[in-house]
């Protein structure tokens, strides 16, 4: 339907946090279901946060307790906030959603339909 358009990447030192940003100029009767995706050289595109309709979040094992998912219905923007980063999450971090689709029944990348062109994060250690 609508594009999404990321930002907030940068190069940060281990210990740092960012602030992740995915903004979706339009709105939604029902939130879909939307997520975070990061993707290294070498390796296949791997999700790292998803949401529902209702705010419920998963987590990939790796960045549970560090990284939240959120989002602000009102702006349709979808937040991740990543604290305590290390050197393992550097990659493009893609924000993806599924139209019409509200329980986010699957984690594979080709099961979502609109993606942003992807934010760079880069930890240093």
């Amino acid at each position: 339907q609508v594009k999404p358009l990321e930002s907030g990447g940068g190069s940060v030192q281990a210990g740092e946090s960012l602030r992740l940003s995915c903004a979706v100029s339009t709105y939604f009767c029902f939130q879909p279901c939307m997520a975070w995706f990061r993707q290294t050289p070498g390796k296949e595109r791997e999700g790292i946060a998803f949401i529902d309709s209702v705010g419920i979040a998963r987590y990939r094992d790796s960045v549970k307790g560090r990284f939240t998912i959120c989002r602000d219905n009102a702006k349709t923007t979808l937040y991740l906030q990543m604290d305590s980063l290390n050197s393992e999450d550097t990659g493009m971090y893609y924000c993806a959603y599924k139209p019409g689709t509200y329980t986010c029944d699957s984690s594979r990348a080709d099961y979502f339909d609109y993606w942003g062109q992807g934010t760079q994060v880069t930890v240093s250690s």
